[in-house]
């Protein structure tokens, strides 16, 4: 909470800025720098050259420098407009939920409506951002939305998932998550009120599909992958809990994005995956978790993990019930899963490409014929 629009309200929180940017809160991008895959598309990180800039700047009292040389003002984004437009224009469909008022005061509550989709033909998607309006940003918690209707297979499948910090989710070239034809989109969304009735609140998902003669080679599902096996756990008044999930394909798949979720009194999660034949990889770590931002970790093409039949996937999530959780709203009390917010959670989503033997084969060679071409060039 500090405004950074001038040089003189930049000096003022100089030395808070440098203890955010050290203890890398801000960028508020999560996801740990000494384990596993570093290779992250749209990585917001703070290299380590950038943070000792900015410790230097500090500690050497924060001296303005040549205004001669000031940048021009940021031009803001419209705070209404969808984020990802600025990288791949304005969405192709937009679906809006009914509108519902949120109350100033109450337990959470959920808003389910289906509304059609409006895409009349099977299309593959590239990227879906999910927007609450700006009034109901501060209220809604999550929201999810997936597909129904005769042609999406009935249940139909996951579109998109939606939580606080998250801007959206984006599909590699090659994959395609499929947008039925005539389908209609049913929302699950989680408000919570906070103080501030929000009036005809309506959440948004901008939708961007690939050309109509696209289809991908292989199908991508987004999924979500439980850590402790089931529905059920406590968390004991100033106590912490582990909890771990094993999973399996039943054909080779590429995992694509990771996305941790929890609520207050989850700090950390892990992904690993444990080979077939018995050796461990660390794939990705979240150690300093904030239910305040929801990340979906989108590998780069070269190093999204591959698993074929018989590896598994571990996930495992720590949760601290203490004072020492400074996200903890009260830790005299027992805490169970489940959907409040004063509940937990202990799950991932995950997006994953389910391949067949060749395509593994094929990702394999071609991975392996670029880094050969990267040496030679080096060389």
């Amino acid at each position: 909470p500090m405004s950074l629009l001038t040089y003189q309200e930049a000096r003022r929180y100089s030395a808070r800025i440098k203890t955010q940017v050290e203890q890398r809160e801000m960028p508020p991008y999560h996801y740990d720098t000494d384990v596993g895959i570093q290779d992250l598309k749209y990585d917001p990180r703070l290299s380590e050259q950038d943070i000792a800039t900015i410790v230097a700047w500090v500690e050497q009292g924060a001296p303005e420098g040549d205004p001669a040389l000031m940048p021009p003002p940021v031009e803001w984004p419209d705070a209404t407009q969808f984020r990802m437009a600025d990288q791949f224009g304005p969405p192709d469909v937009i679906v809006r939920s009914d509108p519902y008022t949120v109350p100033a005061t109450g337990q959470d509550r959920w808003w389910q409506p289906v509304v059609e989709s409006g895409i009349a033909a099977n299309r593959c998607i590239r990227a879906i951002e999910t927007k609450p309006a700006v009034a109901g940003r501060s209220v809604a918690h999550h929201a999810n939305s997936s597909w129904r209707g005769a042609e999406a297979g009935g249940a139909g499948g996951q579109l998109s998932e939606y939580a606080l910090g998250k801007i959206g989710e984006i599909i590699p070239e090659g994959a395609c998550r499929m947008a039925p034809a005539n389908g209609q989109i049913a929302f699950d969304i989680h408000y919570w009120p906070n103080g501030t009735e929000v009036q005809n609140d309506q959440v948004e998902i901008g939708i961007w599909l690939y050309p109509e003669d696209y289809q991908g080679d292989y199908r991508q599902t987004l999924t979500l992958y439980f850590l402790n096996g089931g529905r059920g756990f406590d968390i004991a008044p100033h106590g912490t809990l582990m909890t771990q999930g094993f999973h399996q394909f039943t054909t080779p798949v590429r995992i694509d994005s990771w996305q941790p979720h929890g609520h207050t009194r989850l700090v950390a999660m892990s992904m690993q995956i444990l080979r077939a034949n018995g050796r461990t990889e660390n794939i990705s770590m979240v150690s300093n978790w904030s239910a305040l931002w929801h990340h979906s970790h989108i590998y780069a093409d070269d190093v999204a993990p591959l698993l074929n039949v018989g590896d598994k996937l571990l996930l495992t999530g720590w949760y601290d019930n203490t004072e020492n959780n400074k996200y903890n709203p009260d830790p005299d009390q027992w805490v169970s899963i489940g959907d409040r917010t004063a509940d937990e959670m202990s799950h991932a989503w995950i997006a994953v490409t389910h391949l067949d033997e060749e395509g593994y084969q094929q990702v394999v060679e071609q991975r392996a014929a670029r880094r050969r071409l990267a040496s030679e060039q080096q060389d």
